[in-house]
């Protein structure tokens, strides 16, 4: 008869310690949603910093076609109806992100030429939908151009480089 009972008892301690209990599990569940709450946000404007930056490069890339230009020609290029000056057709500039990039402005005060890359309404972040960054060049009657990068996308998605102030961006 003894022998009967410490088997029971030890049979019962070994189901109390076997595996996580529910408690245990709920913590656990509530724990990885908090990090996902944390998480997810600062990953999506990973993302759209990212698809900026996309567009930010394929505007850039066109600085120096246009600076050349202006300097032979006295005038701002534009790609809205046809290749000119090297600078490809606006539609055939593009990206996963990125719609298109315009070149185009006017020559006056020494610059005003932009460049202006438009964001897909599709498929990008929502802070990005359909928006655009613009770079403007300044000072070509002074010989020391400079560019100014403004966008009207959400202030959070914009690197620091791309801010209001003239500089080499």
């Amino acid at each position: 008869m003894q022998y009967r009972v410490s088997c029971q008892r030890s049979q019962a301690r070994s189901r109390r310690q076997a595996g996580f209990t529910l408690i245990e599990l709920m913590i656990v569940v509530a724990i990885v949603g908090i990090l996902a709450v944390i998480a997810v946000p600062q990953y999506q404007d990973y993302v759209a910093r990212a698809q900026f930056a996309e567009g930010l490069t394929l505007a850039s890339a066109q600085k120096t076609a246009v600076v050349e230009s202006f300097s032979q020609r006295g005038s701002c290029p534009s790609n809205s109806y046809g290749e000119y000056d090297g600078i490809p057709v606006s539609g055939n500039i593009s990206g996963s992100y990125v719609q298109s990039v315009t070149v185009g402005g006017s020559a006056a005060s020494g610059g005003g030429c932009t460049i202006t890359a438009t964001f897909r309404t599709k498929d990008v972040s929502q802070g990005l939908n359909g928006k655009t960054l613009t770079l403007t060049m300044l000072g070509a009657n002074t010989g020391s151009i400079a560019w100014t990068c403004t966008s009207d996308a959400e202030a959070r998605y914009i690197p620091r480089s791309c801010t209001n102030s003239p500089a080499a961006v």
